[in-house]
């Protein structure tokens, strides 16, 4: 089934990127995976789960950043065993990307990570799907040199919004065009959304316009999306402000297909 849904992906289907936002537990992983996976069955669509085993960018030094390198990847090893499900989490470091591209099928380098060579160049070493999330401070278009960095034919470019003053992003759609000349495009709608520290000690969020920002980014051809989703946001115990309750993937999901169904 993995190989299968890999195998999909490569071919340019349209495809889903879900989890939450960190390992918290294998339970919460093997959740998450178990339904989003029976809902991407429902709707013929490839999904690829997603978690962070540690979150090295975090507001406050207090915040929680995940269970522990060896600990999150037996985590993210049993729910690609389970559920049977590709995994993608983040390297932060080149010395990190061995190891993880043991277990995940893409390899994901964190936003404000997208400038460091080495990493990019190890990570497209290993033969792994990269995914680059596109700075918070970088221009769409220079988004290319990222993508020249890793040497690798399997590269993804995520938005997931743009500095605006203080404690906001905004997401310029336009992107979403302009890096498709670079590699396929995925929209991140849940990090869009997010209020970097907009909460005192941690980042708020809107997810109320996570369903309609994700619509709009597939009405505008992306490859695929990015969401954060828990079954109970408020207990998270990273980006609780910002990620989209297990409940509503069903109604994302019946706006994406109405919306790829109406553009056929």
């Amino acid at each position: 089934m993995i190989e299968k849904t890999l195998q999909r992906i490569q071919a340019g289907e349209f495809f889903l990127i879900a989890g939450p936002c960190v390992v918290e537990s294998s339970d919460l992983c093997l959740e998450v995976a178990t339904r989003v996976t029976e809902l991407c069955g429902e709707y013929n669509l490839p999904y690829v789960f997603k978690a962070s085993y540690k979150k090295a960018n975090r507001t406050a030094r207090d915040s929680f950043t995940g269970p522990g390198f060896d600990r999150g990847l037996d985590i993210l090893r049993t729910v690609r065993q389970q559920v049977h499900v590709p995994v993608l989490t983040d390297v932060h470091e080149t010395s990190e990307v061995a190891p993880v591209a043991e277990v995940a099928d893409v390899l994901q380098i964190p936003a404000f990570l997208c400038r460091q060579t080495d990493l990019l160049r190890t990570a497209g070493e290993t033969g792994k799907w990269v995914n680059i999330k596109k700075g918070q401070f970088m221009a769409p278009d220079d988004m290319r040199h990222a993508v020249e960095k890793t040497t690798s034919q399997k590269v993804l470019l995520t938005e997931r919004g743009t500095t605006f003053g203080y404690h906001n992003l905004v997401v310029d759609f336009r992107s979403l065009l302009i890096m498709q000349a670079y590699a396929p495009v995925v929209f991140d709608a849940t990090h869009s959304l997010q209020l970097p520290g907009g909460a005192g000690n941690v980042s708020g969020g809107q997810p109320e316009f996570v369903i309609p920002m994700a619509g709009a980014a597939v009405s505008l051809g992306v490859r695929a999306l990015f969401i954060e989703t828990h079954p109970n946001p408020t207990n998270a115990l990273s980006d609780a402000g910002s990620m989209l309750p297990l409940d509503c993937m069903r109604e994302l999901l019946e706006r994406v297909q109405a919306i790829r169904k109406a553009q056929a």
